[in-house]
């Protein structure tokens, strides 16, 4: 990896410069590692993969140390879309296809459980993250529309679960955009405040024991006979090691790394709209996202801004004017916005795999990695951690089963992943333009 990721975009300890961190919940300010200390079980990464392990295994009975770089919630946890998605990455004919019916509906089962496990965790901790239902599919090329119409009628039918198809007049109506021919809403779908959303998860975890450190960086792991991970100022010996990293992951381990490549994304928010401005965007409140290669994600706040996501930058450094970055691919939906301010953009670094499915590994005896949830991580992630909570409590029929789904290796070698996602973008980007 050319830079540092944990520090190539951001100070240590800081919030990216979102409104979420605007309006975040007041949350402990944790400690860093000092000195030699032990645990059953060490967890790094203090996103929703880490967390939601750690209060997992803690409800269990067992002492657990997470160890964060930065903060809990800092890194795509804290500053991502929101988004309680549906199934996985890809839909659920393409997963039939691929790896056959029977494990295609193991994965739309342990998506369906996931979306319910952070509605619960949600409900049973007071978790203050405004959690609103409902997820609209955007298609913006007409001749994508019968494959929304097929997926939506082979949910129907296959896994009995319901959405509804829209096209033209009946979908604009839904959603304010010239941009889109029709798509598909999805309504057991959700979205949420998701720095709030991991805020509450550390909470609950640090009530139910665990000891958290922050501004704590992983520099170096021991896998035998028992883990140890090394911080600048401390270390932490353990029986159990999860690694919670993500698109953060760095060369703490390369056969993870060889098949996890991190990835940009950026948001902006625009000023608030008022009710009926922001209602004729998004006439029902629910979030969206679209068809487009690089996809345009978005939805209203609390306090009727629109919330855009869009646009990947082909390195690791952020543009150096996010809010016009991201602004151009928002004025191509709604170009009425052109007179609304900009009022806050953000960049972050999610994870991506080559099948676009989560890699869940076992890296030794001791040691779990889950990671690479593909812009599709608010649920999947959540859920991960409660794997791998029931991995390390010997139940680990189904963490084995997502294990082993097959997860290629980027082809290449690091030096080579950029130069050819950078190719694939400019395919999809005029594929997008036909």
């Amino acid at each position: 990896m050319p830079l540092d990721l944990l520090y190539a975009n951001d100070g240590e300890g800081r919030d990216a410069p979102s409104w979420y961190a605007a309006t975040a919940a007041a949350r402990a300010d944790h400690p860093r590692l000092e000195g030699r200390i032990r645990a059953d079980i060490c967890i790094v990464g203090g996103g929703y993969t880490g967390l939601s392990a750690a209060l997992h295994l803690a409800r269990r009975g067992y002492d657990v140390v997470l160890l964060d770089a930065h903060r809990v919630g800092w890194g795509a946890s804290g500053r991502n879309g929101g988004q309680v998605g549906s199934g996985q990455r890809l839909g659920q004919i393409e997963l039939e296809a691929m790896l056959g019916a029977e494990k295609a509906r193991r994965l739309w089962d342990l998506a369906e459980e996931a979306k319910a496990l952070v509605k619960a965790l949600v409900a049973e901790n007071g978790i203050d993250c405004a959690l609103r239902p409902g997820v609209i599919h955007a298609a913006h090329r007409r001749r994508f529309l019968p494959d929304f119409r097929a997926e939506a009628e082979h949910l129907a039918k296959v896994y009995g679960y319901e959405s509804d198809y829209l096209e033209g007049e009946a979908f604009r109506a839904l959603v304010g955009s010239p941009a889109y021919h029709g798509g598909v809403i999805d309504p057991g779908a959700g979205h949420l405040h998701p720095l709030n959303y991991a805020i509450g998860l550390a909470r609950a975890a640090s009530e139910a024991g665990v000891r958290i450190f922050e501004r704590s960086a992983a520099t170096a792991i021991t896998h035998a006979p028992k883990p140890v991970v090394e911080t600048a100022k401390g270390a932490v010996e353990a029986d159990h090691l999860i690694l919670a990293c993500n698109g953060y992951l760095g060369g703490l381990a390369p056969e993870v790394s060889a098949r996890v490549m991190p990835i940009n994304s950026f948001i902006i928010a625009t000023e608030p709209l008022g009710p009926e401005r922001a209602r004729s965007l998004i006439a029902n409140g629910m979030a969206v996202s679209d068809s487009k290669f690089v996809v345009n994600y978005y939805r209203l706040s609390a306090d009727d801004r629109l919330l855009f996501g869009g646009r990947e930058s082909y390195g690791y450094r952020f543009p150096s004017d996010i809010k016009s970055f991201v602004r151009k691919a928002m004025l191509e939906i709604y170009p009425d916005l052109s007179d609304a301010k900009v009022e806050y953009g953000w960049g972050g670094t999610l994870a991506i795999t080559m099948n676009r499915l989560p890699h869940l590994a076992r890296l030794g005896p001791a040691t779990l990695s889950a990671s690479g949830y593909s812009g599709h991580g608010v649920a999947l992630a959540t859920l991960a951690g409660k794997l791998a909570a029931e991995a390390v409590a010997g139940q680990a029929e189904r963490w084995d089963a997502l294990a082993a789904v097959p997860s290629p290796r980027f082809p290449g070698g690091p030096a080579m992943r950029w130069p050819l996602l950078v190719l694939a973008m400019l395919w999809y980007s005029m594929r997008d333009r036909l």
